[in-house]
């Protein structure tokens, strides 16, 4: 199923999701440096990379949005597609809540922030793996007839439009190399 929501022939959804997952978990990292070290400045850097992660992982999540209504509906992708969002919507709340308690002193966390925010790090583990499910198992987000020779999203040509040529009318090595055995034998 393509999706409808494109920028330069790709997926909108899945080239922003890159951002909230990254920072949220970087925030993670900090949040057990942080603890590690007992140095203000770990907390203070999740804080603010939390905030980022939030901010864009709203972006995001309009753009999922828009891509899961046109899922037909009575298929296992609408229903995965659910649960993907819904517990998104659950790790947002966590991070959210977790990023208001920090907001007066975000160089001293207390404990019921951090454990929000690693709540919310697990929930991404669980959706993110739903999000693979969506584009590698049911092909939401791909474009119909994409195949291993489809020609670049920019030529204008349609997915189904084979190639046999590599990047910029290039032989693919592949070919350069079956050529080469056949002038041999």
């Amino acid at each position: 199923m393509e999706s409808k929501v494109k920028f330069l022939g790709h997926a909108a959804h899945q080239m922003l999701i890159v951002f909230p997952l990254g920072l949220l978990a970087a925030s993670g990292i900090f949040d057990l440096l942080h603890l590690v070290t007992r140095t203000g400045k770990w907390a203070q850097t999740s804080f603010h990379m939390m905030g980022a992660g939030i901010i864009s992982g709203l972006v995001a999540a309009v753009l999922g949005l828009l891509d899961w209504l046109n899922i037909p509906d009575g298929t296992r992708a609408k229903e995965v597609g659910l649960f993907h969002g819904g517990g998104n919507v659950f790790l947002m709340t966590m991070y959210l809540v977790s990023f208001l308690r920090r907001k007066d002193r975000p160089r001293h966390p207390d404990a019921l922030a951090l454990v929000l925010s690693y709540i919310g790090l697990a929930t991404g583990l669980l959706t993110g793996w739903l999000g693979g499910e969506l584009v590698d198992r049911h092909g939401v987000g791909v474009d119909r007839g994409a195949n291993l020779n489809s020609p670049l999203s920019l030529s204008g040509l349609p997915a189904d439009a084979n190639i046999t040529t590599g990047y910029a009318g290039h032989v693919p090595r592949s070919e350069a190399v079956i050529s080469s055995i056949d002038e041999e034998v």
